[in-house]
């Protein structure tokens, strides 16, 4: 199966990975998505990768009500 679609999500810190994990199964526990084997502290984004765009937008509209 594979990614095509990608979203770039705003965050900043530390953990990155860990607290999107946390937050997507919390949130949306069914969704299946990639995310980059690492993050760098510095950066302010990070890319996660979907399998379709009805998953897309199932993130954007969870982001608007909570945030990772």
């Amino acid at each position: 199966m594979t990614f095509k679609y990608s979203l770039t999500l705003p965050i900043s810190g530390g953990h990155k990975l860990q607290r999107f994990t946390d937050w997507a199964t919390a949130t949306l526990p069914d969704l299946q998505y990639k995310l980059p084997p690492q993050t760098p502290i510095k950066t302010e984004t990070m890319t996660i990768r979907l399998r379709d765009l009805a998953d897309r937008a199932r993130v954007l509209t969870a982001l608007t009500s909570s945030k990772p």
